[in-house]
């Protein structure tokens, strides 16, 4: 299955000369949001996944029905306040200032086999935080899965020596 096709492209959203990939028409296609979450699972399963983690929002779209289609759990990654237990913490760079991501501190097991998901790799930053929390608390990134990556971002070098899989590619 094509699943660009399914993609809408927004042009100047959310800013002039962006243009935007919207995966809510994969989401509300049956066929094609089951296509694309069964090539993840699919992926998964080769990598022996305990545990899939993803950031919010998107990555919970995409990475709690890979999670509940191999029966295993899902741990989110949020932002700071949001998560209610004792948390681990993570503060990054963003082009305009910072951002920090936080995960229960007993949401990963040491030596977990953890698959990272997220819709989207554009510049790598929210998922390099994701791996440090992981690795972290001990967890094994035995796989991260996007739906899309804008190559063109170089998201991908920040991600270096990880097995990597996008299913939609955009080299402009």
């Amino acid at each position: 299955m094509d699943l660009k096709k399914y993609v809408s492209e927004v042009s100047d959203w959310p800013k002039e000369g962006v243009s935007f990939k919207d995966i809510t028409t994969i989401m509300d296609n049956g066929p094609a949001y089951k296509y694309a979450t069964d090539q993840m699972v699919e992926y998964a399963r080769e990598k022996e996944v305990d545990i899939v983690v993803g950031p919010e929002a998107r990555g919970f779209i995409i990475g709690c029905p890979v999670a509940y289609s191999m029966g295993i759990g899902f741990a989110p990654v949020r932002k700071e306040g949001k998560l209610p237990r004792e948390v681990i913490k993570y503060e990054y760079e963003l082009e305009y200032g910072t951002n920090v991501l936080t995960m229960h501190k007993d949401a990963i097991s040491p030596g977990q086999r953890v698959l990272i998901t997220d819709d989207l790799l554009a510049t790598g930053g929210t998922i390099e935080a994701t791996i440090h929390l992981v690795e972290s608390l001990g967890g094994i990134v035995v796989g991260i899965a996007f739906l899309i990556e804008l190559e063109y971002l170089g998201g991908r070098k920040l991600l270096e020596g990880y097995d990597t899989i996008s299913l939609i590619t955009y080299d402009e």
